[in-house]
């Protein structure tokens, strides 16, 4: 846990800096790097608060797995409404060419979506010239809004007392949860020691245990299909999002609908609006409803979406429904999908990180393959790709529930009542054969 906290307060430190020093950047190489160390913050408060919520919650991780991704969404609804005030309304390079090239802003403006900018090659923009703009005060605002996070990290290590060189003469504020999650056990069974548990989930005190090879060593083949399943599922959904929420615009504007840039402009903020608002709505769902049925019912909805949408291609109407449609299935299949295959595993912690991985590289490599399609075969092929990946993403969920089928159940002494014993490991953290 302090090794989490710790690469969480730098990370989310991280992040502000980058953000205070984006506006000061006059090199694209520059630029280019400080937006590397942006993307590698990212990724790790992503990975870590997935990783320690399924590990501090266990069954209970679900609810607050789909707590944690409705912040997502809902920090991806409101950034560019923070930047929004601070773009220029007219070229921010004064230059001979401005007069016209400031008639493509508010085309330019639509296209800036969340974490998606869309295809701008087409639009003609002076280059050269006096610049006058106001959106470093965007990103100014952004690394402050940000800071309370690493300060409040701080403060939970401090009162967690993991900071060597400040001492905390009060409690812990963890004693509450673990004497929360100790009190729901049977009453039959006695609460373990802080020994007894450290050896009943053998590598959870240390950070890299998931990749030490030792681990797995007898390990069924099904222990390794379930985490590539798992992560292709992830891949193909989050890769999805990205390739619809970067392209929708683009497809709207052009021919067979050819919508207006300023009705088109609201059909990014449509899905992701309806993406937090799933999720919102997926908390008190995910209390009732199993993480397997809520990812198949959001598998099979993407997939009837999508065969919609190719039907009623014609229809702006149901493009707008539609768009709704998807916004809704997608929002709760990542933190569902985790939930659903650290279950599975007994909540080891080591399949979020390949599971969030997994999304991150399909979020990035099919935004690449869709627009790469787009550019040579027209607008119509990006609801044929996102059926495809729609089919496949099925496809993979079904082998899921296969190896799940195949996957050694847990020993007749290990109760729901303990699930942070894993099924078939001795005492040494290797699987027995």
């Amino acid at each position: 846990l302090s090794q989490s906290l710790f690469a969480l307060f730098a990370s989310s430190l991280a992040i502000s800096l980058v953000f205070a020093i984006i506006p000061l950047c006059h090199n694209v190489v520059v630029l280019a790097v400080v937006m590397a160390v942006a993307g590698l913050a990212m990724g790790c408060i992503d990975t870590i608060s997935n990783m320690q919520l399924v590990k501090i919650y266990q069954k209970d991780s679900a609810i607050f797995l789909q707590a944690l991704h409705f912040f997502v969404g809902f920090g991806a609804l409101l950034s560019p409404l923070i930047a929004d005030p601070f773009l220029s309304d007219t070229n921010c390079i004064l230059s001979n060419s401005t007069a016209n090239a400031s008639s493509n802003l508010p085309h330019i403006r639509k296209s800036l979506l969340p974490h998606h900018p869309g295809n701008l090659s087409h639009y003609d923009l002076p280059m050269k010239g006096m610049v006058v703009t106001r959106v470093s005060y965007a990103f100014w605002i952004m690394a402050l809004i940000n800071l309370p996070v690493p300060i409040a990290v701080f403060f939970l290590l401090y009162k967690e007392r993991m900071v060597p060189c400040l001492p905390s003469s009060s409690h812990p504020l963890l004693s509450a949860d673990e004497l929360a999650m100790e009190t729901r056990r049977v009453e039959k069974e006695e609460p373990l020691s802080a020994g007894q548990r450290a050896q009943a989930a053998p590598g959870h005190d240390d950070f890299f245990s998931c990749c030490q090879s030792k681990n797995f060593r007898g390990a069924p083949y099904t222990y390794f299909a379930v985490h590539i399943t798992g992560a292709l599922v992830l891949f193909m959904t989050d890769g999805i999002v990205g390739e619809y929420s970067g392209f929708i615009y683009s497809y709207a504007v052009e021919e067979p609908l050819s919508v207006v840039h300023k009705v088109a402009g609201y059909l990014p903020s449509l899905f992701w609006g309806f993406i937090t608002l799933g999720r919102l709505i997926s908390i008190p769902v995910s209390y009732r409803m199993k993480p397997a049925t809520m990812v198949f019912i959001n598998v099979v909805g993407v997939l009837v979406t999508f065969l919609l949408l190719l039907i009623f291609s014609h229809s702006v109407v149901f493009l707008f429904v539609g768009t709704a449609s998807l916004g809704l299935f997608l929002s709760s299949t990542f933190p569902s999908m985790l939930a659903y295959t650290e279950d599975i595993l007994q909540y080891r912690g080591c399949a979020t990180t390949v599971l969030v991985t997994g999304a991150g590289i399909g979020e990035m490599v099919l935004q690449l393959l869709v627009g790469s399609i787009i550019h040579d075969q027209g607008s119509y092929s990006f609801l044929v790709c996102g059926m495809i990946f729609g089919g496949l993403a099925f496809t993979f969920y079904a082998f899921l529930l296969f190896f799940h089928r195949m996957y050694p159940k847990p020993s007749s002494d290990l109760d729901d009542a303990s699930p942070d014993k894993p099924p078939a490991v001795d005492a040494t953290g290797q699987y027995q054969r």
